[in-house]
């Protein structure tokens, strides 16, 4: 299938632009506004500050959630008011707590290895933080933010309807390609939002923000939602349940510390001695275990997911064949979609109707909890959340 990029904002539009802080969205602003839009920036606070600041002589890495949020925010004033640009910061500290960090922890306590990237986007960066602009009484055009992703629209009908809805498309630079964490934006949310990255590469960026004398352009990137120093006192609302640490036979190799400080896939840490490499095959939640297994019974002929998401609701009516990604680390491998129907002997429940993906090729590491994002000619064509593997 084929598809046409759509047009990006024009002098004289609107654009809202989501800010971080960071060099991609702060470039995205100036080149808008340089281009002769009326650009008007935007930032999310979700920083409460109930989990105290760690003091500490070590460097701690930039990250979506944590105590460097003010700074971000200034820096983001500054940079609007230099520029004349309009500047909004939108409270989304109780939807990202609901949405974000609860699901978060809920799921890790479940045995499950969830992505709170993906819930961020779809719940705040491209759902909370707009409706609060939106109570402003804010009109605009588009709404750009500095991910590296195309907005493209199918020229015939999807899936062999008449719709065309818009959808999301591999960047330029695939190094940093990001489409795998907007999967779950729906199209109609979509029709407004636009990637003036898109066709850059990230080097690209750098040099235009360094050229333009831009503070951001010497910032660490952000790489995670949470820094690690944080990670266990997001969880210190609940004490832990230690348990056992088995063989794919029962055996008792050790204790772990409670479940969810593993997941799927995981070598270090362990703290079990055994003479063969081992790696966590399974989390068992409902009897409190985390099971051992060597790396060759790591690897799955496919897997059942569920909460599934289609462009414009659009759902095939017959088996695709399409690239999946597993986790944001993995390859696209070709694989075979199909809906899936549990017999008698499936007593799980599902959200919404589940889907069978087998891989043409086995893939090691199918964690319960990461979405399974469907590509067909670079583009997402659905997406949802890995519920077991096969």
């Amino acid at each position: 299938m084929t598809y046409t990029t759509l047009n990006m904002p024009q002098a004289g539009d609107t654009v809202l632009v989501g800010m971080s802080g960071g060099v991609d969205s702060t470039l995205t602003a100036l080149m808008l506004k340089e281009k002769g839009c009326r650009v008007i920036g935007v930032t999310m606070s979700i920083w409460d500050g109930k989990i105290p600041e760690i003091k500490t002589d070590k460097p701690i890495k930039e990250a979506c959630y944590g105590p460097g949020e003010e700074e971000n925010i200034e820096e983001c004033k500054k940079f609007c008011s230099s520029h004349d640009i309009e500047y909004y910061v939108i409270d989304a500290k109780e939807s990202y707590q609901k949405m974000v960090l609860e699901y978060f922890k809920s799921e890790y306590r479940n045995g499950r290895t969830p992505n709170p990237c993906i819930m961020c986007n779809r719940n705040i960066k491209f759902g909370a933080m707009l409706e609060g602009i939106s109570k402003l009484g804010i009109k605009f055009d588009y709404f750009c933010t500095g991910h590296y992703a195309k907005i493209v629209q199918p020229d015939e009908g999807l899936f062999g309807t008449e719709k065309r809805p818009v959808m999301i498309s591999g960047a330029t630079d695939v190094t940093k390609d990001q489409t795998y964490f907007l999967y779950r934006i729906p199209s109609k949310v979509l029709e407004k939002v636009r990637f003036p990255l898109a066709m850059m590469k990230k080097s690209e960026v750098f040099e235009l923000a360094k050229k333009a004398n831009l503070d951001a352009a010497n910032r660490e990137e952000s790489q995670d939602f949470i820094g690690e120093e944080y990670f266990d006192m997001i969880f210190a609302d609940k004490p832990s349940i230690p348990g056992d640490i088995v063989d794919l036979d029962g055996h008792v190799l050790g204790r772990h510390k409670g479940i969810e400080h593993y997941t799927i896939g995981q070598r270090r840490g362990l703290g079990v001695a055994v003479s063969y490499p081992v790696y966590v095959q399974a989390i068992d939640p409902k009897n409190n275990l985390v099971v051992l297994a060597p790396n060759d019974a790591l690897n799955a002929d496919g897997l059942i997911a569920d909460d599934f998401v289609w462009p414009g609701d659009v759902e095939p009516t017959e088996i695709v064949e399409a690239l999946v990604k597993i986790r944001l680390a993995s390859k696209p491998v070709p694989c075979k979609i199909e809906p899936y129907i549990p017999d008698e002997s499936d007593t799980n429940k599902y959200k919404g109707k589940a889907w069978r993906i087998i891989f043409e090729n086995p893939q090691r590491a199918v964690a319960p909890g990461q979405s399974a994002v469907l590509y067909k000619d670079g583009t997402i064509i659905g997406g949802g959340l890995i519920h077991h593997a096969l």
